[in-house]
C-alpha cells in the first residue's frame, strides 16, 4: 500500500473507528450482574488473542530475535491499554452513567495533544488546535444534551476516579505506542502487547474470582466477551495502532471526539431511542472539527 493510500485509510478510521469503541461502554452497563469487570476483561483479551495470533505468529516468530527484549514495554503497555483502561472502565460503569464517562474520555485527547507538544515536540497547528477545540465543544454541547444546566448538574461518584485513571492511562498508552520504537509491524506488535496485558490481568482475575465468585459462563456471558473481544478490542485496537503511525498521538486521540455520535447512533438502531436536535448541533460542530484537526496530516505522507 503506498504511503498516500494508508494516510487515506487513517483518516477514513478516524470516522470510523469510534463506532467499535461504542460497544464498550454498552457491555460495560450490560455486564452488571453478569460477569465482573476483570474476567470480563480477560476473556475479552483472550478472545482477542486468539483471533489475532494465527495472522501475527509468523512475523511473532521470524522477529523473535529483535523484539524479544522488549518484554518490559510490553507488560507495561498491556497494563496500561488492557488491564487499567478494560477493567478499570467495567469497574466505573457499576457506580456512573454514560454522561460522567463521555465526559470525562472527551478529556482524553486534549490531554494527548498537551503531553505530546510537551515531551515528544508534537504540536498541532493553529488550524488543528481550532479543530480540536471546535469538536471538544460538540462533544460537551452532545453530553449535555445542549442546556448548560444539564452540565451544571454533573455530579461525580467513586465509579468516575476509576474511568478518570482508565482515561489517563490511555493518554500515556498514546504516547508510549506512538514513541517507542518496536522492529515488529502494528498488527504483530499489538498481539505481543495484548500477551503482555493478559499476563498482567490474570492475579487481579485470580483475587477478584475468589472474593466475588466466578461468573456463569453461559452464553450470555460469552456473548458479551465476544462483543468487547470483536469490536472494541480486535477492531478498534488495531485501527488505533495504525493511525497512530500515520498521524501520531495528538491526532489519533481525535476519534474519541465522535464518540457521542455514534452512541447516538447505536442507540437508535438498537434501542430505537430516536436522535435528538442537539444531537445534530453537536454533530455540525464535532464533523467540521474532526476534519480540520485531521487535514494537514493526510496532506504529508511519510515515507
Amino acid at each position: 500500500m503506498s504511503p498516500q493510500a494508508r494516510h487515506r485509510l487513517a483518516v477514513a478510521l478516524i470516522f470510523i473507528t469510534p463506532g467499535f469503541w461504542s460497544a464498550n461502554y454498552i457491555v460495560a452497563r450490560s455486564a452488571i450482574g453478569v460477569v465482573e469487570p476483570h474476567m470480563l476483561a480477560l476473556m475479552r483479551w483472550c478472545l482477542a488473542l486468539m483471533l489475532m495470533l494465527p495472522f501475527a505468529w509468523p512475523a511473532l516468530r521470524r522477529g523473535w530475535p529483535q523484539w524479544a527484549h522488549q518484554w518490559p514495554h510490553l507488560l507495561v503497555l498491556g497494563a496500561l491499554g488492557m488491564w487499567i483502561c478494560g477493567a478499570f472502565v467495567y469497574i466505573g460503569a457499576h457506580t456512573t452513567v454514560a454522561t460522567n464517562i463521555g465526559l470525562l474520555y472527551a478529556s482524553a485527547p486534549v490531554m494527548i495533544a498537551l503531553a505530546s507538544a510537551l515531551c515528544f515536540a508534537e504540536p498541532l497547528s493553529r488550524q488543528q488546535a481550532a479543530g480540536a477545540a471546535l469538536a471538544l465543544s460538540g462533544t460537551v454541547f452532545v453530553l449535555a444534551k445542549g442546556s448548560l444546566a444539564n452540565l451544571l448538574a454533573v455530579r461525580f461518584t467513586a465509579g468516575d476516579a476509576w474511568v478518570l485513571a482508565a482515561v489517563i492511562a490511555w493518554t500515556v498508552y498514546s504516547l508510549l505506542l506512538r514513541h517507542w520504537q518496536s522492529p515488529l509491524d502494528a498488527f504483530s506488535r499489538l498481539t505481543a502487547i495484548v500477551a503482555g496485558g493478559i499476563v498482567v490481568l490474570i492475579p487481579f482475575t485470580l483475587a477478584e474470582g475468589l472474593t466475588h465468585g466466578w461468573p456463569a459462563f453461559d452464553g450470555r456471558t460469552w456473548l458479551l466477551a465476544a462483543v468487547v473481544a470483536v469490536l472494541p478490542g480486535f477492531g478498534a485496537y488495531q485501527a488505533y495502532s495504525f493511525m497512530q503511525q500515520e498521524l501520531g498521538a495528538a491526532r489519533t486521540g481525535i476519534t474519541l471526539y465522535l464518540g457521542p455520535i455514534w452512541a447516538a447512533l447505536v442507540a437508535w438502531a438498537l434501542l430505537g431511542e430516536q436522535p435528538q436536535t442537539f444531537h445534530l448541533v453537536g454533530a455540525l460542530m464535532i464533523l467540521p472539527g474532526v476534519f480540520l484537526a485531521t487535514r494537514s496530516a493526510a496532506r504529508r505522507p511519510s515515507g
